[in-house]
């Protein structure tokens, strides 16, 4: 192996070991109590390394949002899958994996959705794992697409609904008892009969 791939190798595998980081203290102590101090504590390298591969903890909650995304879209594409085609078993599928997801990974969850990040969303310039996190959606919602609609708003409305459902019963405003009645409704309004 030649010495520059070794050096790449091991710059990847640093900047692995930083958003992992990142994420598990997010995780344990929330958001703020991720600063690049720690995080240098944590993997023990330097606060300067940590600058060689970030600007900053803003960089580092965009890194950890776009391992998010991937993470995501794995789930969905998971369960989407499973759902075996059926139009109302995927958008069921969909709505709460995505629910779900938001519930047992709140830290990533912001990172991801909450929290304000350099990254492009709804663009072709968004990476890769965001687009391919939003292409899961648009897969269970193109074909329930009315036609004359556009399907790409469509999804973002629906993706909308599932984020406020998580976001307003992770903050108390919803009663979670009734989080499987809500994801009824909203499936039932987007699927009519499908």
């Amino acid at each position: 192996m030649s010495i520059k791939r070794r050096r790449e190798r091991e710059r990847a595998e640093r900047e692995r070991l930083i958003v992992a980081a990142a994420l598990r203290l997010a995780e344990a102590e929330g958001w703020d109590a991720v600063t690049t101090r720690r995080l240098a504590a944590e993997i023990e390298y330097s606060q300067p390394v940590l600058y060689s591969h970030f600007e900053g903890k803003g960089a580092i909650t965009a890194a950890v949002a776009v391992r998010g995304c991937a993470d995501l879209a794995a789930e969905l594409g998971a369960a989407i899958t499973a759902a075996g085609g059926d139009r109302r078993a995927s958008l069921v599928a969909l709505a709460e994996t995505y629910t779900s997801f938001g519930w047992r990974r709140p830290a990533l969850y912001d990172a991801m959705f909450t929290h304000l990040v350099d990254l492009p969303f709804a663009t072709d310039e968004a990476p890769e794992p965001l687009r391919g996190a939003f292409g899961e959606m648009l897969r269970v919602v193109e074909p329930i697409t009315a036609e004359g609609e556009d399907p790409g708003l469509l999804t973002e409305t629906f993706w909308a609904a599932l984020h406020g459902l998580v976001t307003l019963t992770r903050g108390g405003r919803l009663p979670e008892p009734a989080h499987e009645r809500r994801l009824t409704l909203l499936i039932d309004h987007f699927a009519g009969s499908a």
